[in-house]
C-alpha cells in the first residue's frame, strides 16, 4: 500500500514508541496506555490513520466477558494462516491502549507489515473505536452486569451501543452471540451483514436461571422469557411465549461439548452459511464459557476465509492469556490463575472448578480500585455456596484490599471458619503469594481467583520471582 507522507502521524507514532520504550526500560510497566494517550494528543486522528493502513481491515471484539481470550484465539488463527497482524495483545482496550498497540506494530521498519488488525475493545470505548477504525468485522460476545459504578446496568451499555450497531455500513459484518437476548435485539436494528453463533447442547445446560442472571425479559414486549436450553446466566435457546420473539437461527453452532478436567474441552462446531461444514474442536481450556469463546473466534474465521485447518490447529495449540486459566509452576506448586471480575464470570469459574473434581486449596483476591469497580456488593450475587460445599478444598485464602469482606462472604456461604484464612487480607499481593506458599505443600494444585488489579499485582509478584514473564512480554 502506497501512502503519502504524514509528518503529524509520524511524530505521534515516534513519540508513542519512545515513551513506551522508556517506560519498559525504567521498569514502570509495559507502556500499554500512556504512549497512546500522548500520540492522540499530538495527532487526534492517529488511530484512524493507523487503522486505515491495514489493507485487510480491522476486526473489533467486544463484550463483558471473554474479550481477551477470544481476541487471542482469533489472532492465533490468523498467524497460523500466515498473516501478519496488529493486536492489542496486552489487553489494554481503551482508545489509548489500542492506539499504543497499533503505533508500536503498524509500519515498523525492517519487519513484515501487518495487514489486519485484531482489536479488543472496552464496552464503553466501543462506539469511539468503531467510529475511528471502521471495522471489517465487529464481534459481540455477551452483555453481563459488570462494575455497576462504571458501566451501569445492562440497558445502559445496550443503549450506548445501539446507535453504533444501527449505523454500521453494509460493508461491515456483525457477528453476534444470538444466545444473548440483548445482542440479538441489537442485531435486529442494523444494516450490516449479520452472522449468528450459539450453543446447541442439552448436556451443557443449567437447571434454571442463576441468581445473578440478567436480561431474562423479552426485548420486544418485556414479558418473561422461556428457555428451552440455558447455558450460562441468561444465555441460551430463549423465546417469548407472549409475542413470539425468539433466538434467531444460528449460522455457527456448537454441540457435543465435553469438558475433561481443568485442561481440555472437546466440541463439535457446525457452520450452516457458505459451505456447510462440521469441525471437531479440541481446546486446551475448560469451561462452557470457553466453548463460547472458541465458537466466536471460529465464526469470525469463517466470515473472513481462514481455512478450517488453521482454525482447528490453532485452537488445539492455544495457550491462555495471562490470568485466564493460566497455569504457573511456582516452587513445586501448580497455580491456576483466573480473572474473576463479575458475578457471571465468578459463577462460571466456580462451576468449572466444581465439575472438574478440583482437589486443592483456593485463593480469592478482591481489590476495589477504579479498574475493579469500587462497589463490591456484587460479591453477594455470586454463588459462593457452591464453592463452600466442595469437599476437596482443604482451605480458602482471602486476600486483596477487600479480603476481609471476602472472608465474611464465605462464612455466610456456609464455609466453616476454620477453613477460611484471612491472614493476608489487606496486605500487598506479594505477601499473599508468600503466605500461599507457607500454607500449601509441594505438589499442590492451587486455584487463584482474582479481580483485575489483584491479578496484575499477583502476577507482578510472580514475575519478580521469575515464575512468569510480565504480561506485556507474553
Amino acid at each position: 500500500m502506497i501512502t503519502r507522507p504524514d509528518p503529524r502521524l509520524s511524530t505521534a507514532v515516534l513519540a508513542s514508541r519512545i515513551v513506551a520504550g522508556g517506560l519498559r526500560r525504567a521498569g514502570r510497566g509495559g507502556g500499554t496506555a500512556l504512549p497512546g494517550l500522548i500520540a492522540n494528543r499530538i495527532d487526534p486522528r492517529v488511530l484512524d490513520k493507523l487503522a486505515a493502513r491495514l489493507p485487510d481491515g480491522v476486526i473489533v471484539v467486544a463484550g463483558t466477558n471473554g474479550k481477551t481470550t477470544t481476541s487471542r484465539m482469533l489472532a492465533q488463527m490468523l498467524e497460523t494462516d500466515g498473516r501478519v497482524i496488529a493486536h492489542n495483545r496486552s489487553g489494554s482496550n481503551l482508545v489509548r491502549g489500542v492506539t499504543a498497540a497499533l503505533a508500536d506494530q503498524v509500519h515498523r521498519a525492517g519487519k513484515r507489515r501487518p495487514t489486519v488488525g485484531v482489536i479488543e475493545s472496552d464496552e464503553n470505548a466501543l462506539p469511539e473505536i468503531v467510529r475511528r477504525t471502521h471495522p471489517r468485522v465487529l464481534l459481540l460476545l455477551n452483555l453481563f452486569r459488570d462494575q455497576l459504578d462504571r458501566y451501569g446496568e445492562l440497558e445502559t451499555i445496550a443503549a450506548h451501543w445501539r446507535p453504533v450497531i444501527a449505523n454500521l455500513p453494509s460493508s461491515t459484518t456483525l457477528i453476534v452471540n444470538a444466545d444473548d437476548p440483548n445482542l440479538a435485539a441489537l442485531a435486529a436494528t442494523t444494516n450490516a451483514r449479520v452472522l449468528t453463533f450459539g450453543l446447541n447442547d442439552a448436556g451443557a445446560t443449567l437447571d434454571g436461571l442463576p441468581h445473578a442472571s440478567d436480561a431474562a425479559i423479552c426485548r420486544v414486549c418485556e414479558a418473561p422469557l422461556v428457555y428451552d436450553a440455558l447455558f450460562i446466566a441468561h444465555l441460551g435457546a430463549w423465546r417469548c411465549p407472549q409475542c413470539g420473539n425468539a433466538r434467531p437461527p444460528l449460522d455457527v453452532s456448537a454441540g457435543q461439548i465435553r469438558v475433561e478436567s481443568m485442561e481440555r474441552l472437546f466440541m463439535q462446531a457446525t457452520r450452516t452459511h457458505g459451505t456447510p461444514q462440521t469441525l471437531d474442536i479440541e481446546l486446551t481450556l475448560p469451561g462452557i464459557y470457553n466453548a463460547y469463546n472458541a465458537l466466536a473466534a471460529l465464526s469470525v474465521a469463517s466470515a473472513i476465509g481462514i481455512p478450517d485447518a488453521a482454525v482447528t490447529a490453532s485452537l488445539g495449540e492455544f495457550q491462555p492469556a495471562f490470568g485466564r486459566l493460566e497455569r504457573v509452576e511456582y516452587h513445586g506448586r501448580t497455580l491456576t490463575l483466573a480473572l474473576a471480575k463479575n458475578p457471571t464470570g465468578f459463577n462460571e469459574l466456580i462451576r468449572t472448578v466444581a465439575s472438574s473434581g478440583w482437589v486443592g486449596p483456593v485463593m480469592i483476591g478482591i481489590n476495589d480500585l477504579d479498574a475493579d469497580g469500587r462497589d463490591v456488593s456484587w460479591l453477594w450475587d455470586v454463588d459462593f455456596e457452591r464453592l463452600a460445599d466442595l469437599p476437596n478444598v482443604p482451605h480458602l485464602l482471602t486476600a486483596g484490599m477487600r479480603g476481609d469482606d471476602m472472608a465474611v462472604r464465605m462464612l455466610y456461604a456456609g464455609m466453616p471458619q476454620e477453613r477460611i484464612d484471612a491472614t493476608a487480607a489487606g496486605r500487598p499481593l506479594a505477601d499473599a503469594l508468600h503466605h500461599l506458599e507457607q500454607t500449601s505443600h509441594v505438589g499442590d494444585q492451587v486455584m487463584v481467583l482474582l479481580t483485575y488489579t489483584a491479578m496484575l499485582d499477583f502476577r507482578q509478584a510472580l514475575a519478580a520471582t521469575g515464575a512468569v514473564a510480565d504480561f506485556w512480554e507474553q
